[in-house]
């Protein structure tokens, strides 16, 4: 098995609604924020080449929505999905599964593109299959008002349409301890339903994709949840479990929406689980 950190591209967020109730002079320590309130984002992704298998973890934002709508989120640099592919080799095509830890437009916006007369939406991986869970999917298909505006029809019905959907099986338990696509599997429900965070045996070490539980290192502590988790009550019992197991088994958390940090550790303090390490991912695993 080889891993490699995939890099679609940066934006930003209001930093207020990434950090809920936690005031700015605290968390503007931590992702300074730029005259507009806004932070540095990523959207970064995770390559396993497994075998015969080469499995895409979340496809970012994609490029197929409207020119006013990335206004909203002022993408900077030049980082991009194919070009992260490139980068060791890969093109789109050669992806054999991809897995969405859920289905919110800025993890699985890439997963589908324009047609080519740009009449319609196609799969992006024509060759893959799309992973979420039964769940999710249905949560994420009959949205609540409160996450309608980051589950779009256009990033979902193609999936099903095309064939190429596939569902995780799963238990009541949060937690598989080996899934379909050969890795473990963490549920956690208080940013949304279901959302799937992977945990990954590579290299002697337990790599877990931290998705939206922590998106960055700033989000350590635990009462800072973010102003889009549906039950932020629920992200923090969540959280306390997440970093107590993390402290226990040494886990490496691989941050998708850290735009300056790939992958950090904890240790314990009087407060709590901090921040100890942070790596490159070259720097731990080359």
């Amino acid at each position: 098995m080889t891993l490699y950190p995939i890099e679609t591209g940066n934006f930003k967020l209001d930093g207020g609604a990434m950090f809920g109730v936690v005031p700015k002079n605290i968390w503007n320590n931590t992702n300074p924020a730029d005259s507009n309130n806004m932070i540095d984002m990523a959207a970064r992704s995770l390559l396993i080449e497994d075998g015969d298998k080469l499995i895409l973890i979340d496809t970012g934002m994609g490029n197929k929505q409207s020119e006013k709508f990335f206004g909203y989120y002022y993408q900077w640099g030049d980082h991009s999905l194919d070009k992260s592919l490139a980068k060791y080799g890969f093109h789109r095509d050669d992806i054999t599964d991809v897995f969405m830890t859920h289905l919110h437009f800025d993890h699985c916006g890439g997963s589908i593109q324009w047609n080519k007369d740009r009449t319609g939406y196609e799969p992006a991986f024509k060759n893959a299959h799309f992973w979420t869970n039964e769940e999710h999917w249905q949560w994420a298909i009959e949205p609540n008002v409160r996450e309608k505006a980051s589950f779009f029809k256009e990033n979902l019905l193609p999936m099903e349409e095309s064939g190429q959907l596939k569902f995780i099986a799963r238990n009541d338990r949060t937690y598989i301890e080996k899934s379909e696509l050969g890795f473990g599997i963490l549920f956690v429900d208080g940013h949304t339903d279901k959302q799937m965070l992977p945990h990954i045996q590579y290299k002697g070490k337990t790599l877990v994709f931290a998705a939206d539980l922590l998106p960055t290192t700033g989000h350590i502590p635990v009462p800072y949840v973010m102003g889009y988790d549906t039950r932020p009550l629920l992200s923090m019992d969540e959280k306390q479990v997440f970093m107590d197991k993390a402290l226990s088994n040494d886990y490496y958390l691989f941050l998708e929406h850290d735009a300056h940090h790939q992958i950090c550790t904890l240790k314990d303090t009087a407060k709590g689980a901090r921040l100890d390490k942070i790596y490159t991912f070259d720097d731990l695993f080359n």
